[in-house]
Order: C-alpha cells, then structure tokens, then sequence
C-alpha cells in the first residue's frame, strides 16, 4: 500500500510541476511589498476598488459585454471561470487592456476535487489521515491550476456539533484536535511548500468564525457561542490553518454574538491579525458585505462598505452591484481612511504577485486537457474512497463477501445507480467530474462470474437547492423509478432470489451542503420502508450508507452497515474492494452518531454535570447514550492495545509526558487501526470536559504483529481558553490519559502538573 501511495504522490507531483511554467526564484517579503507599493502609487481610486471586489462570472447569455469591460478597468478578480480558453481570453483583455495590465485573480469552490472527485471532507476526516488528505488537496489544486484556478474557497474549517447543519459534509465532524489536523494538511495539499508554488493554488479556509454553530443548525442563522467554546472549540482550526501558511481567510455569512462576521473587527483585526500574525487577505462569503444592511448592522450600502473595509476585511465577494464600488466616494468624503483601502488593494497585489501571475497569466490549455482524468489521480480517489469508508456493524463477520461462495447479487436502491450522487455536493459540470456509481463498481468487480440483479426499489424525493450550485448541474442528476409500491416488490424478489442483499440508502447530494440542512435524520422518502421489506426477506443484508451526517435507520436489523460518506470519481470501485476484501474498512468516525434530531447537540467532549452518575438517563423516554461514539469504526480484523505507560509521573507546568502504548493486531487480515489518545484534567481553575482527544496515529499492521507507538503530551494539548482570567491556562492538577479505537476506551494512567 505505501508503495502504491508513493507512486500517486510522485505522479502527483509531476504533474503539478507540468501545470504551469515554473516562476523565477520566489522573491523575499521587501521585494514583493515593493512592486506592490509601486503598483500602488499609480492607481486611481476607482482601480483600487476594482482590484478588492471579486464577482461571479456564471456564463449567463448578455453578461459577456459586462463582463469584458468591467476586466478592461482593471477589476481584480473572477468567480467561477472555469474554461482555459475564458480564462485566457478575459486575462489577455486586462493584461492587454487595463491602464496598469494587473492580471486577474480566478477562484473557485474546489472543495473536494476537480474533475477527480474525492470523498467529501468529512469523508476524508472519517480516514484520520492527514498525510493522505494533503495528497488529495495537491492533486486537485494541480488539477485546478492547470485549468487557471488560482485560489479555492476551501477547506471549510468550521466545526459542527449539530448534524441538523447541511455544511456539515464540508468540515472535519466535532472535534478541534482532528479539525485542526485536517485543516492544516488542506492547506498543505492546495498551497505546497509556498504560495506561488508550480500546480498549487491559494487556499482560503472558511468561514471565520464560528458559523457551524448555527442556531438549530440552520444554515445562515445567528451564533451565539461562550468565549470557552469560542477559543477552546471553534477557532483552533482556524489557527493551525493560519500557522499551515494559508494565504486567504473568508469570513462568515452570520453574525457572530450579535455582530456579523464581514464587519466585526475584534476577529478580522484584533485576532487573525494582531493576535495571530495572519499576513493574506480576507474576502467576504457570497455578499456578506452586502448583507451587513440586511443583519440591521449597516445603514445603507456605503456604510456597510466602511464597516466592512474598517473592521479588516479586504475584499468583497459580490453577485452584482458591489457595496466596495462606494469606497472612491467614502474616501473623498472622509468617511474611510485611505490607508485602509490601501492596505486592503496592497494584500491582494501581494497574492497576485507571489503567484507570479505577472510573469506567467496565461494556462497551457493542451496541458489542463491532459491533467484531467489522469490514472494516478483516480487511483488516489479509489484510496482515499477505501480509507475513509467507517464499518459500522458486521455482525456474524458477514463482511467481506467471499465472491468464490456467491452466485448472484442484489444491488438495491436507487442512489446504486447514481453516480452524480456518489460524487456528494460541491461538484459541478463544467470541471467534467469523473463519475462512477456503486453499482457500476460492483459490476466490474464481479464480472460475468456472478450475476449482479440491480432493483431501484423507490423514488427518493429530490431537494434542489435554489442556489447556483444545482443550476450548473442540471444533467447531471439520476433518473428516478415510477413506481413505489412495485419498486419495492422488485427490490424483495431480487433479494429472496439472490444470494446476499446489497441495499444503498442516504441522502441525495442536493440534501446535504449549503442551504440543506434537515430537522431530522430519516431516510429520505420510503428507503426506510424498502431497506425494512429487504431485511424481512431474511437474506443476509449489507447496507452501504451515501451520507455526510449520521442518519436514523430506526435500528434496522441489517448485519452489516458500511458508511461509504459520498466516495467520489472511484467509489464504485472502493466500495466492490471493501465489499469482497480487497479493501480493508478503518475509518473512524469524525462525529458522535446520534439516534435521533432530538438529541443534537450530543458530543463526547462535554463537561460533567450535577448527577453525573445519570448521565446516560437524561431523556426519560430513550437513552442519551449515542448509536456509535465518536471515533468509532469497526475493522475485518481486530486489535488490542496494552502496557499504557508515561515516561514520567510528574511535570512542571510547560513540561512535556511521553505516553507509549503496545497496539497488537489479533487477527488474522493486515488492517489498519487509529489509535487514539484522550486526558481528562480532573480539577482546575475551570471545569474541562470528561475527555479530549490530543493525539491519533492511523498505522498498518499484519495479523500478530505488535507495535509500540508513542505520543507527546506538552503544554499545547494540556492549556485551554479560561473563560475567567480570559487568556490561555495551564493548571496545576492531575491529567487522566488513555489510548485505544475510539471515545470510550477507560482512563489507564495518569500524570501530574505541579511546580517543582
């Protein structure tokens, strides 16, 4: 397997390195502030506006006029260009053009791939694989790159503690220490060892701050989040984005404790620049400046520009009429500061300049032909596909399915033959996606040796988002079948003739992302009713899961549940290897799986409460204990971790514990395990949570073999944000620590914090 991943890596890399000529020798911070100061000094103040205003270019029939002069007067950058020769085109306009020839800056939602799609993120979280998920990110930032992207709205950093919350699918599940891991290698994998790398783009993580946190995980809706939550939860992921070296940050739609996201100083000032040292530009989500009159912040449109140029935001993202046009105005009026609109153009030439876009505009447009679709690179989807796949249930060791005992199949459900819809939201038309459905991937895989009976069962209602984002993708989405009731007496005489049921349920792409969020977790539809009238066949039953939050199955009695999350341009084909054993599942999960909508927010992290010997008897009516623990995932093998011991029993506060632990492998396949490392400090000058993870290892190991793994526990893991003295703490106290699969492995030793 390592070989395999070396060779994509090196592929990989090659290929980055043909996406655009390599620049000149990257020039120091003097030499880039320098011809950005001289750019600077020639521009009107109309030019500078131009240059902080981003806006969509969707393609739509009468904008092209529009479109073409805006780019002669100099605007800076474009949204959603995907074609090289557009590219190309609009770039020579404003290189040619334009009085002072700035080429322009393109960016795009690359999410979770381009033409190569990936699992969705909190796929990729599910594989605690940080090495891997930067991988990734390099593939489609080459991907994108040759196609003259040079800035993606991505990674999504924010944690999502409620699963009602669509964009949950885009981040890393619950926890600040695997966001914070995940968040750093998208940086990594998109931006490469500098900004301005060859086959890299910018990466912008988003959205700053908090906006996971969305009351009753509507999407849009206001937050309200403790400064503990705030510091100790919500923006670590940010920071270890920031510390990664991203170039962009985009700030929130909502408002954040009253004050909305675009305009609120004290996070896009105060903490991201001052506390933190963040040295790129900040864009506004889709007209968020905008917006700062809609939130009731803003007087009119001119004044929402001033708050938001004033509180530290750079640059507005805008659909049309943008609210940054009135700042040549506001300036002249003394209503805005020069020097802040300055500062703001100045970050932004920065960027432009370090690409090296002055040297190089232009995109080879054979060569971006050429990097799409590229084996390597859907060799490294198919990895990331199996990688990331979590084993829920395997009851009976159902799983994997000895194709030398099967004569027939059935492939049920109508998401099996959905290959749009195994790709997951954030995928769009015009990058020419590679799709694959489930079933297509256990067709190959079976060949003519097995038959593979296929039954749609029943129609799964379609919800479209009313967003550009479905409007690109109108070809691309699945046939749906006629008829319930005899779909679903289809499904069931192709189970009882078959000798295993494969069912396929979930959510369809478009409920699930931005502006699709749920109220509660059933099975969309009568795929309930299909996968319960499948099961009472009594045939053995294998569900596979398409989905980025956990989904209520009203505890089917299926033996088997493997979570595929929405796998991407090779599912199909990870889906048949993890199926038949050529694959072996050791995703964890980046969540806590709750039973129900009613139960959110329900995490593994929370504080002790009065009675907490009731803990898991809150509701009267049902336990409060979850269906699966976060970090949760079963594996065809079995592990056993023993001899938990720290090197030392006391530190001094800033010192640092080792913490070692022997990880054996007991049965009888190589597989992989997460290990996973939590403390519990035990008292304090503020409660803490009854447990936080602070450090995992994802490793290999062949059937017997023992392997010692270390972990460092210093002051980094041991601090927190103490609401009460407002600053970061360490306590002298007593620190419980354990290692093992998942959140509810038992505390095995500990450590104390004292002064010497």
């Amino acid at each position: 397997m390592m070989i395999g991943l070396a060779c994509i890596a090196a592929a990989a890399a090659g290929a980055a390195a043909q996406a655009r000529p390599a620049p000149a020798a990257p020039l120091d911070e003097q030499q880039v502030r320098a011809r950005a100061d001289a750019l600077l000094a020639q521009m009107t103040p109309d030019e500078k506006a131009a240059q902080i205003v981003t806006q969509f270019n969707m393609g739509i029939p009468g904008q092209e006029k529009a479109i073409d002069e805006s780019v002669a007067k100099g605007i800076g950058s474009f949204l959603f260009v995907t074609d090289p020769k557009e590219t190309n085109r609009l770039q020579r306009i404003t290189v040619e053009r334009s009085r002072l020839h700035i080429p322009l800056l393109f960016g795009f939602d690359v999410i979770h791939g381009w033409s190569t799609i990936f699992p969705v993120p909190i796929g990729q979280a599910a594989s605690w694989d940080p090495a891997m998920i930067e991988r990734n990110q390099a593939i489609a930032a080459a991907e994108a790159r040759s196609a003259g992207i040079h800035w993606a709205f991505a990674p999504m950093v924010d944690i999502a503690r409620d699963p009602r919350w669509g964009r949950i699918v885009e981040g890393a599940g619950e926890d600040p220490y695997l966001g914070s891991a995940v968040a750093a290698a998208q940086v990594r994998g998109f931006q490469g060892p500098r900004i301005g790398a060859p086959g890299h783009i910018i990466a912008g993580p988003k959205h700053f701050a908090g906006y996971g946190a969305a009351l009753g995980g509507r999407d849009y809706d206001e937050v309200n989040l403790s400064d503990s939550e705030l510091w100790n939860v919500y923006l670590p992921p940010f920071k270890a984005a920031v510390d990664a070296g991203a170039g962009n940050i985009m700030a929130a739609y909502m408002g954040l404790n009253g004050i909305p996201a675009a305009g609120n100083r004290w996070l896009l000032t105060d903490v991201l620049r001052k506390q933190w040292g963040f040295q790129g530009w900040v864009v506004s989500d889709a007209n968020g400046v905008q917006s700062l009159q809609t939130h009731g912040f803003a007087t009119d449109q001119a004044d929402a520009a001033a708050r938001a140029i004033g509180a530290g935001l750079d640059m507005e993202m805008a659909f049309a009429g943008p609210a940054f046009a009135k700042l040549p105005a506001a300036v002249a009026a003394g209503k805005v500061d020069q020097a802040q609109v300055d500062a703001a153009v100045r970050k932004v030439l920065e960027a432009k300049i370090r690409m090296g876009l002055f040297e190089n505009p232009y995109v080879d447009e054979a060569g971006a032909a050429q990097l799409q679709r590229n084996p390597a690179h859907l060799e490294a989807a198919r990895i990331a596909a199996e990688r990331s796949a979590v084993l829920l249930r395997n009851e009976g060791a159902l799983l994997p399915l000895d194709r030398a005992k099967l004569r027939s199949v059935a492939v049920i459900g109508g998401l099996a033959d959905s290959p749009r819809d195994s790709n997951g939201p954030w995928v769009f038309k015009p990058t020419q996606p590679v799709l694959q459905s489930i079933l297509q991937g256990i067709r190959t895989k079976l060949g003519n040796r097995t038959e593979v009976k296929y039954a749609p069962g029943v129609i799964i209602p379609k919800r479209v988002n009313a967003s550009m984002i479905d409007s690109m993708n109108a070809d691309l989405r699945r046939p749906e079948p006629k008829d319930d009731d005899s779909g679903i007496a289809e499904a069931v005489a192709a189970a009882r003739s078959a000798d295993v049921a494969v069912v396929v349920v979930g959510e369809p792409q478009g409920m699930i992302g931005e502006m699709a969020s749920r109220s509660t977790f059933d099975l969309p539809g009568r795929q309930q009713d299909l996968l319960d009238a499948v099961v009472a066949t009594g045939k053995p039953v294998v569900v596979l899961l398409l989905n980025g939050r956990p989904l209520d199955l009203k505890g089917t009695k299926a033996q088997a549940i493997l979570d595929l999350w929405y796998p991407g341009s090779s599912g199909g084909d990870a889906a048949a290897n993890l199926l038949f054993g050529d694959a072996v599942p050791g995703g964890k999960l980046p969540f806590t799986w709750v039973r129900n909508a009613a139960q959110v927010p329900l995490i593994y992290a929370h504080l002790t409460s009065h009675d907490a010997g009731h803990a898991d008897t809150r509701y009267s009516n049902e336990s409060n204990a979850p269906v699966y623990p976060f970090g949760y995932g079963l594996s065809y093998s079995t592990f056993a971790f023993s001899n938990l011991r720290l090197d030392r029993p006391q530190v001094a506060p800033g010192g640092a514990v080792t913490v070692s632990v022997d990880l054996r492998n007991t049965g009888a396949r190589t597989a992989d395990e997460v290990a996973q490392l939590y403390i519990h400090q035990r008292s304090g000058t503020a409660a803490r949570p009854v447990r936080e993870l602070e450090g995992f290892q994802r490793v290999t190991l062949k059937p017997g073999e023992v392997r010692t793994l270390t972990f460092k526990l210093g002051p980094q893991e041991l601090r927190y944000w103490n609401a009460a003295v407002r600053d970061w703490v360490q306590d002298e106290t007593t620190f419980d620590v354990a290692v093992g699969a998942d959140s509810t492995v038992p505390f095995a030793g500990s450590f104390d914090v004292r002064r010497q």
